[in-house]
C-alpha cells in the first residue's frame, strides 16, 4: 500500500515536471513573438504553477518507514560477505557438538549414514549383532530429526519472501533463541561437554541431548536462510558441494579475481577458522559459555541484515525512463522552435504523452 502511494506521488511529480516544461516553452514562444502575445485576449489569466505533491514534501511517519524497511527485499548484490560470515558461524556452532559427542550438528550426511549402519547391525552375524541403538546412534538420530524440524521453519520464508528483511531478521532471532536454549540445557546437564572417546561421549543424558537438538535445529534454520540468498556458497551449512564446485571451477587456476571461486574459497576458510576459534574458547570456558559467545556473533548477523541496502525496484527504473522522456521532449521542442518556430508544441506534447504512458505503466506495475 505504501509503495502504491509512493509511486502515485512520483507520477504526480512527473506530471508537474511536464506541465512546467510546457509552460516554460509557451512563455519563451510569447517572448520571441510579442505580436502574438499582444493579440491575445486581455481577459486571459496567466497559468499558475502547481505546487509539489505534499507526500514528497512532508516527512513520512516513523512507523511507515519502519514497515517499508522491514518488508523490503535485501539487495542480491550485497550478500557475498554475509554469506562468508554465515560459514564462519557454521564452524562456531558445530564445534561444541563435535567436541561433546563426535556429531556434526550441521552436516547430516554422516548422521544419516550412521543410522543406516545401526540398522544393518541387526542383520549382522552373531557376535556383531545388536538390537538397540547405541548411545552414539541415538545422538545421531536426535541431531538429524532436530535438523529437520529447524529447517522446516524455512517455510515461513516461502510465505514472507526468502529475501525479505523481516524474514531474515526473525530467522536470525530464532537461531539465537535456539542457541540460548542449548546453552541452558548444556549448563544444567552437569556434563563436561568433552568426549573421552567414541564409546564414551558426553551429552548422553536427556538434557545433554536437548542441547544437541537445539544446536542442530539452529543449523537447520540457518541452512533454510542461506539457500534463499542466491550466493555461490549455497546454504552455507554443508560445504561438500562447495568443495566440488571449487575444484571443478573452469577458472580454478586463473591468475585473476574470479568471484564465484574466490567466494567459495573464502567460505571454506571461514568455516575452518570458526571451528578453530570455537574449539579454542571451549578449552578455556566450557561448552555452555562458548554457545553463549556464539549467540553474540549471531547478534552481529542480526544487525547486519538491518544494514544491508534494499533491492532496487523495477518501478524506479520506469520512472527514470519517464523523466528522460520528458527531457527529450523538451529538447525536441526547443530544436523545432529554433528551426521552424512551429514545432515546439508538437515536440512537447509528444514528450508529455510518452511520459504519461510511463506513469500509467508505473501505476499498474506497483504492488497494492
Amino acid at each position: 500500500m505504501y509503495e502504491r502511494e509512493r509511486q502515485d506521488s512520483i507520477a504526480k511529480t512527473l506530471c508537474d515536471v511536464s506541465i512546467d516544461v510546457v509552460e516554460r516553452a509557451s512563455s519563451n514562444k510569447r517572448t520571441d513573438n510579442p505580436s502574438s502575445s499582444s493579440s491575445s485576449s486581455p481577459t486571459e489569466s496567466p497559468t499558475q504553477t502547481r505546487s509539489p505533491s505534499p507526500t514528497l514534501t512532508e516527512r513520512t511517519p516513523f512507523h511507515r518507514r519502519l514497515y517499508s524497511h522491514l518488508m523490503s527485499d535485501i539487495s542480491p548484490n550485497h550478500v557475498s560477505y554475509i554469506s562468508i560470515y554465515l560459514c564462519f558461524l557454521t564452524g562456531l556452532t558445530s564445534a561444541p557438538s563435535f567436541a561433546a559427542c563426535f556429531v556434526w550438528c550441521g552436516f547430516q550426511t554422516g548422521n544419516a549414514a550412521q543410522l543406516g549402519l545401526a540398522l544393518a547391525r541387526t542383520f549382522a552375524p552373531h557376535g556383531q549383532r545388536s538390537f538397540g541403538f547405541l548411545k552414539m546412534d541415538q545422538q545421531a538420530l536426535v541431531s538429524l530429526l532436530s535438523f529437520f524440524v529447524g529447517t522446516t521453519f524455512g517455510q515461513f520464508g516461502n510465505w514472507l519472501g526468502g529475501k525479505k528483511r523481516l524474514w531474515l531478521m526473525c530467522a536470525t532471532l530464532g537461531q539465537m533463541i535456539f542457541m540460548a536454549a542449548a546453552a541452558l540445557a548444556a549448563h544444567y546437564s552437569g556434563e563436561s561437554g568433552f568426549a573421552d572417546g567414541r564409546s564414551q561421549p558426553s551429552w548422553d543424558t536427556a538434557k545433554g541431548m536437548v542441547a544437541l537438538a537445539f544446536l542442530s535445529a539452529t543449523m537447520g534454520l540457518q541452512g533454510a536462510v542461506g539457500c534463499r540468498l542466491g550466493s555461490p556458497l549455497a546454504s552455507t551449512v554443508p560445504l561438500t558441494s562447495t568443495w566440488i564446485d571449487i575444484f571443478n571451477d573452469p577458472f580454478l587456476f586463473a591468475l585473476r579475481p574470479v568471484r564465484t571461486r574466490d567466494l567459495r574459497f573464502a567460505g571454506a576458510i571461514a568455516l575452518m577458522f570458526g571451528a578453530f576459534v570455537s574449539r579454542a574458547i571451549l578449552g578455556f570456558i566450557g561448552s555452555a559459555p562458548t554457545i553463549a559467545v556464539v549467540i553474540g556473533f549471531r547478534a552481529v548477523q542480526l544487525v547486519w541484515w538491518n544494514l544491508l541496502p534494499d533491492a532496487p525496484l523495477l518501478n524506479e527504473q520506469v520512472v527514470m525512463e519517464a523523466k528522460s522522456t520528458v527531457e527529450s521532449g523538451v529538447l525536441t521542442g526547443a530544436a523545432a522552435e529554433t528551426g521552424t518556430g512551429t514545432g515546439s508544441g508538437s515536440g512537447l506534447v509528444a514528450g508529455s504523452s510518452l511520459a504519461k504512458q510511463q506513469e500509467e505503466k508505473a501505476r499498474n506495475d506497483s504492488p497494492v
